[in-house]
């Protein structure tokens, strides 16, 4: 066993994700986002993007109630959770972009949330690019799909593009938020974007 897996084993949210059944840390992340944003409502249809391993759809699931629908989508498999709809997909082709729509009867969505993160290089350079690209895809994606005043929250690596994507955000949404949640790690340069109100 690795220092460094020994220390996460050690870490407070990592823990409290087992306890609860969480199946990522990363679930605080988006409890905190919610609590303090109020992103997502009972009733609500949301689409994850970048969903593996499950731990954002698990809480988006808790959120929207039996009323409402989740859709998670990654390129990687994820294992079934009742109640929640996954598909595999590369969120770079168009025609998972259909396949999400055909799942929703064709109609719009009240939330798109993306925590994915690039494969890390360990070239910063190169992963906050990868980072922003990733970005990108996200709100396009939510352009497509998002009713008119539509929530989206996207995950980005701090570095010298991160304001061009905020500008691009702003141009879309009423509202822009950066907010970095305290279940994020304190080494890590993650930061949230928290759009709300997309202008049609």
């Amino acid at each position: 066993m690795t220092r460094w897996y020994r220390e996460k084993k050690r870490e407070h949210f990592y823990r409290e994700a087992k306890r609860v059944g969480y199946r990522a840390r990363s679930a605080f992340k988006l409890k905190q986002i919610q609590k303090k944003f109020k992103i997502i409502r009972e009733g609500d249809t949301v689409v994850d993007l970048g969903a593996a391993p499950g731990g954002w759809s698990q809480v988006a699931k808790e959120l929207v109630g039996e009323q409402g629908s989740v859709i998670g989508v990654d390129i990687l498999p994820i294992k079934p959770i009742n109640g929640i709809t996954f598909f595999r997909g590369d969120l770079t082709e168009d025609s998972t972009i259909q396949r999400v729509k055909k799942i929703v009867g064709y109609d719009k969505v009240d939330v798109v949330l993306s925590d994915m993160s690039p494969d890390i290089s360990g070239n910063y350079s190169v992963d906050h690019a990868r980072s922003i690209y990733l970005c990108e895809q996200a709100l396009k994606i939510a352009e497509t799909l998002l009713k008119p005043e539509g929530n989206f929250v996207c995950k980005a690596f701090t570095g010298e593009d991160l304001q061009d994507f905020i500008q691009k955000t702003n141009q879309k949404f009423k509202t822009i938020k950066q907010f970095s949640p305290s279940a994020t790690r304190k080494s890590s340069s993650e930061t949230y974007i928290i759009a709300r109100f997309i202008q049609k």
